[in-house]
């Protein structure tokens, strides 16, 4: 598990660097977005997020456990799994870190909104909707690009909420540090690592 974390790691630095870097272009053109509409636009992109992190954790549990197009696992195991996967997860990457960034890089409007908590009628059904889909038709490549990618963009309109000031050099690098971290570790512990660790080494296929 330590070998597959290391290598998943490395694999995914690159495009991890990739999406910060299209964050730190776009907080350049939208860091004077009122807060309300950057609140509303977190809103559309977390949850997306959350559906497409549930659907790549359970696909990755599924092709490990049972074989691509094997037998179905036990639909409450994959629930758990899914939900606790997408929500425990994306809730970190897309709101915990920010909210830490935002402490530590002094903005003035920072606040941490949790969105199983806010908009627990949206977001928690969507995590749902996530493992339905992967029970049905299981998939990994493009959902976990677009799930790394949507993890930055909602992890930076949440911090766009709270900068309320004009954007410097020094805080275009604090902002893009804080963007890797939201999504490096927390996307390959939810799309991976997370999964894998409810799959016996000899039931992997």
């Amino acid at each position: 598990m330590r070998d597959t974390i290391i290598k998943e790691l490395k694999r995914h630095a690159p495009f991890t660097f990739f999406g910060a870097m299209t964050g730190v272009i776009l907080i350049a053109f939208f860091q004077r977005m009122p807060s309300d509409i950057s609140y509303n636009i977190f809103y559309v992109l977390h949850p997306i997020h959350v559906v497409l992190s549930a659907l790549v954790t359970v696909s990755m549990y599924e092709f490990h456990k049972c074989g691509s197009g094997g037998k179905k696992r036990d639909l409450w195991a994959l629930l758990a799994i899914g939900y606790f996967g997408s929500i425990g997860i994306a809730t970190i990457s897309d709101s915990v870190i920010p909210y830490l960034g935002e402490a530590m890089l002094g903005m003035p409007n920072k606040g941490m909104h949790i969105g199983f908590i806010e908009k627990w009628w949206l977001v928690n059904p969507l995590a749902i909707a996530g493992v339905a889909i992967a029970y049905f038709k299981p998939s990994t490549r493009f959902p976990h690009a677009g799930h790394v990618l949507l993890s930055t963009w909602a992890s930076l309109f949440h911090m766009i909420m709270a900068v309320g000031q004009p954007v410097n050099g020094i805080m275009y690098l604090g902002i893009f540090a804080f963007l890797f971290l939201a999504v490096w570790l927390p996307c390959c512990v939810s799309d991976i690592i997370f999964p894998l660790l409810f799959v016996k080494e000899k039931e992997k296929k």
